[in-house]
């Protein structure tokens, strides 16, 4: 079967029931040259993104997939991108090629292993491309997992701010100022920054699944949960690939891993990269237990926390 868009809840119901069929899964985004918010007081800067998002919109699929990607880059662009999907085996050469402003890429590829994989702009100087905001997260769900159901879930997307943006030797020497989740320093930590407005939440005894992707473009994260332990955690979201009681994990750019946590009380961990140095320029997330916990939080489009 063809289909542009299968609800999640569908998806997690045809799964447990092993009665989810391969289908063909059309995937169009467009590349967008704005100026959006780079930190939580409003700041605004040219970005260069898929969607007008940093990250990029999340891309879900089951394994076995035909996947049809699309990239429509924007004629108002100034600037060639392309998308490289890491749930992908394609030709560097053709399938990620970059596409000049005005014109459509695309290809195809079966999503034959299942798991949590990054997707950037491929486009030269690639480094810039990453760095300037155009890279997001694709979800492969296994047709036969193993894994727990989880009762929340989370995309959080490691990347580093540097001061200017068309300064690539200072990309290519690492002089960053801020390492982020999701586009912004101390997005959701309103300890560290008094004007995020939200943090991460679920009830006490709830299973929270974080689906972190490290987009770089340079630093490792040591992702850690403060005051907690990762119940489990599995390399490459692979459900094969698994490991328990683990007190951090680390994820190398261009990487990507799936996280399991819960804590029996109400209380907060903080989700951070354990390099200080990156955690205390923006890389922390609070997780909040807490019994009033927005229900919608955690749930089909709002694992992307906007």
């Amino acid at each position: 079967m063809k289909l542009k868009h299968l609800s999640y809840a569908l998806t997690l119901a045809l799964v447990a029931a092993g009665s989810l069929q391969a289908k063909t899964v059309d995937i169009t985004l467009t590349a967008k040259e704005v100026s959006l918010p780079i930190d939580n007081k409003g700041t605004m800067a040219t970005t260069w993104t898929f969607d007008g998002q940093v990250p990029g919109p999340l891309v879900r699929v089951t394994e076995g997939d035909t996947v049809n990607v699309t990239l429509i880059n924007d004629k108002a662009n100034h600037n060639s991108h392309s998308i490289d999907m890491h749930a992908s085996q394609e030709d560097v050469l053709t399938d990620f090629e970059p596409v000049s402003p005005g014109s459509v890429g695309k290809y195809t590829f079966v999503a034959k292993h299942p798991g949590v994989f990054f997707y950037h702009c491929g486009a030269d100087p690639m480094i810039q491309h990453v760095a300037r905001g155009m890279y997001g997260a694709i979800l492969v769900e296994p047709k036969d997992s193993t894994m727990p159901k989880a009762d929340r879930e989370y995309v959080l997307v490691q990347s580093e701010q540097y001061p200017n943006p068309e300064n690539v030797p200072e990309m290519m020497a690492n002089k960053w100022s801020h390492v982020v989740f999701n586009g912004i320093p101390f997005r959701y930590d309103p300890v560290h920054d008094e004007a995020a407005s939200k943090m991460l939440q679920a009830k006490p005894g709830e299973l929270v699944r974080i689906y972190f992707v490290n987009a770089g473009p340079n630093e490792f994260s040591s992702f850690h949960p403060i005051a907690g332990i990762w119940e489990s955690v599995y390399p490459s979201g692979n459900p094969k690939n698994v490991l328990h009681g683990m007190q951090s994990y680390v994820v190398g750019p261009g990487d990507a891993a799936t996280f399991d946590i819960r804590s029996p009380k109400e209380g907060a961990n903080a989700i951070v990269s354990h390099s200080l140095r990156q955690a205390l320029t923006g890389a922390i997330a609070v997780l909040q237990f807490t019994n009033d916990a927005d229900p919608a939080m955690g749930h089909g489009d709002n694992i992307i926390v906007r």
